[in-house]
């Protein structure tokens, strides 16, 4: 995974729970790394699950919902990094549609080793989109997270919905619909 996710979540528990709690997580989880993370390095994803299961445990708060929260705050992160993304004008379904061709694309160009999970479009109406999100990594509730993200950054009313398409998270539906 790339050093941006890691460093990213790090800010993220200093600022929800406290430096105390970010240096508790990153001594007690048993890192190779050390913790010590940059945002262009690539590490083990296997680190960043550690860090999310010690948070998990010290705060007593379940593994899907802090991957929800900081999928939600990497989203706004993402818009004040990578602005070049986020057009005046562009609307939510035109922002996911162009996910796997446009952002993820780019992406590599600047990380060749990035591993990113897929975003395919299925289906697309004027008030729907559905998403098929495939990864090895199984971070469909921090995926859900980013699109919780997006539907606040571009202030539509969605009702989004998750449906398991293979039993161990590794490809998942996302149903995104307008509510009027």
């Amino acid at each position: 995974m790339k050093g941006m996710v890691f460093t990213e979540f790090i800010e993220f528990v200093e600022d929800s729970y406290g430096f105390d709690v970010a240096n508790t997580i990153i001594e007690e989880a048993s890192l190779v790394s050390k913790g010590v993370y940059t945002s262009v390095g690539t590490y083990d994803s296997a680190e960043f699950v550690g860090l999310v299961k010690k948070l998990s445990e010290i705060t007593n708060t379940e593994i899907p919902e802090l991957l929800i929260n900081y999928g939600k705050h990497l989203f706004q992160r993402f818009v004040v990094l990578y602005p070049q993304f986020f057009h005046p004008g562009m609307e939510l379904f035109d922002f996911l549609g162009k996910i796997d061709n446009y952002i993820h694309i780019e992406v590599k160009k600047l990380y060749p080793d990035a591993e990113l999970p897929s975003i395919e479009t299925i289906d697309r109406g004027a008030n729907f989109i559905n998403l098929c999100y495939s990864s090895k990594r199984k971070f469909s509730d921090f995926g859900f997270g980013l699109l919780l993200g997006a539907v606040d950054y571009f202030k539509e009313n969605i009702d989004i919905k998750k449906e398991l398409l293979i039993e161990d998270g590794s490809k998942v539906s996302f149903i995104l619909t307008r509510i009027k």
